[in-house]
């Protein structure tokens, strides 16, 4: 079976109150989905709790979506992403760090091979705000938006990086970081 990536977006509402809370959900989801042969990839949550990004591993999305139903977690968006600028190896070993979350909702009409492109011809320029280092960015694969994973000492400076490189920002979220191992 052909596995792929699946992003799953959340808004929590209030249902998770903070980060012990928070990881005893996800520990709840992991154990829940491995034997189902659904693998969780990636877990970034805003540092206010109010939403959660989950990039999935598996079969079918109808799987992660049932799965994560099973558990009453609330699903938001489930959508097939390609992810650029990183190994899903490098994503599993959870060795870098982000700390911030800029959605970009796509231009209708863009392609997957423009859209690449246009990321290779301008990703030279994040070199012009050294203080931000861009770490990866999930692309769904329907084209309707990306996630792009910085770690940056603001969101000023989040902001001077995609001036930068030429893309838009349609919401920053700061992300609550990792906890030191």
């Amino acid at each position: 079976m052909d596995m792929a990536l699946y992003l799953v977006e959340s808004v929590l509402n209030g249902t998770v109150k903070g980060q012990e809370q928070f990881e005893q959900t996800i520990t709840g989801i992991q154990q829940h989905l491995d034997p189902k042969n659904i693998e969780l990839i990636e877990v970034q949550v805003s540092r206010d709790f109010s939403r959660a990004f989950l990039i999935f591993e598996s079969g079918s999305r109808q799987e992660v979506n049932e799965g994560l139903r099973e558990l009453g977690f609330p699903v938001t968006l489930i959508k097939p992403v390609r992810l650029v600028g990183q190994e899903v190896e490098s994503v599993k070993r959870k060795s870098d760090a982000i700390n911030y979350l800029v959605e970009w909702n796509l231009p209708e009409g863009i392609t997957m091979d423009q859209y690449l492109e246009r990321k290779k011809n301008n990703s030279v320029h994040y070199a012009e705000v050294p203080e931000v280092s861009f770490s990866r960015t999930y692309v769904c694969e329907d084209m309707t938006k990306c996630l792009c994973f910085y770690d940056a000492p603001d969101e000023d400076a989040v902001k001077r990086a995609r001036e930068a490189v030429k893309a838009p920002v349609d919401s920053i979220t700061e992300i609550l970081p990792k906890a030191k191992d």
